[in-house]
């Protein structure tokens, strides 16, 4: 088992604006005054340079062109509504945002089939949202795959008894937390457990200021030490410049590469980039307005493909 991939689908963006019904539960997000074709062009040039620093490293990115109807300003963030795992299993995912349903497109799997990938299984969780319960993938779930474990914040949009039977489905341990941020001096859920978090190889960046229970504080780093990761703790200030939303791929010659926005990386001091960079080579690329508007950055906008090759 794989922890990291070569190969990731991305979806550019073609009507991408602050979403108002994500709005109400993601605390990253900040109103620009411009008008949204602007921030569209200005997304969609953030997009094409991000997939452009990717490519140049060597890593596989499958450009999937979102479309203008219907209206999906969060197309950009594909791995919250879907995850394509080693098995040859997709799973679709229950979406908080009314809006953010639309975005989920059978023509991706098709695309994925056409380029030699293997589906051997669906596994649908949509229906959970016609009992109001969400699961957002891999924004909501945190994969340790090698050691076949799961990590959870839980929130308005990650359902304990939902990510428990993904556990169940994908045969991992459940690692369940909740995670804060302070917002106009009030301690609110952070609405995805990747923007605190990012699991990689070897190692793991982590905002431990975000989990106040001191027990779940404790469970978590546990799991990690257990499984030999080394800890890099990033505080709340660097989170909120997205320092927790990062993601390890595969270049060219398996070369490691920890992606991030530059946001992220000029977050960042001088010891927390050596940690990172004794595992794998950091590349960065500005996201300003889509982690702006959007409220997320590098990692909600790859979704990795493990699925083997036909």
């Amino acid at each position: 088992m794989k922890q990291i991939t070569n190969t990731i689908v991305m979806i550019r963006p073609v009507g991408f604006r602050m979403n108002e019904q994500t709005a109400v539960n993601n605390y990253f997000m900040e109103k620009i005054d411009v008008a949204d074709t602007s921030i569209n062009e200005k997304a969609q040039e953030e997009f094409d340079a991000f997939v452009a620093v990717l490519r140049v490293k060597g890593v596989n990115v499958i450009v999937v062109e979102d479309t203008k109807q219907p209206d999906t300003p969060d197309a950009i963030f594909p791995n919250n509504w879907i995850s394509f795992h080693a098995s040859g299993t997709v799973g679709l995912y229950p979406m908080f945002a009314k809006n953010r349903r639309k975005e989920r497109r059978e023509d991706i799997l098709d695309i994925l089939e056409e380029k030699g990938y293997l589906i051997k299984d669906v596994v649908d969780y949509t229906s959970a949202e016609d009992e109001g319960l969400f699961l957002e993938g891999t924004g909501s779930i945190l994969l340790d795959r090698v050691n076949q474990k799961a990590y959870c914040a839980l929130s308005e949009r990650a359902h304990e008894e939902l990510f428990i039977e993904f556990c169940e489905d994908f045969d991992c341990f459940p690692v369940i937390f909740t995670a804060y941020q302070t917002v106009n001096g009030e301690r609110l859920p952070i609405y995805h457990t990747n923007v605190m978090m990012a699991m990689a190889e070897y190692f793991a960046v982590i905002c431990l200021d975000a989990i106040d229970d001191k027990k779940e504080r404790k469970n978590v780093v546990d799991h990690l030490k257990k499984d030999g990761k080394k800890i890099i703790v990033i505080t709340e200030e660097q989170m909120h410049h997205f320092a927790g939303n990062m993601l390890q791929v595969v270049g060219v010659d398996n070369q490691r590469f920890m992606v991030m926005s530059s946001a992220a990386y000029h977050s960042l001091d001088t010891l927390q980039i050596e940690d990172i960079e004794k595992y794998a080579e950091i590349i960065h690329s500005s996201l300003h307005t889509i982690e702006t508007c959007g409220g997320g950055s590098a990692r909600c906008m790859m979704a990795e493909v493990f699925l083997p090759l036909a």
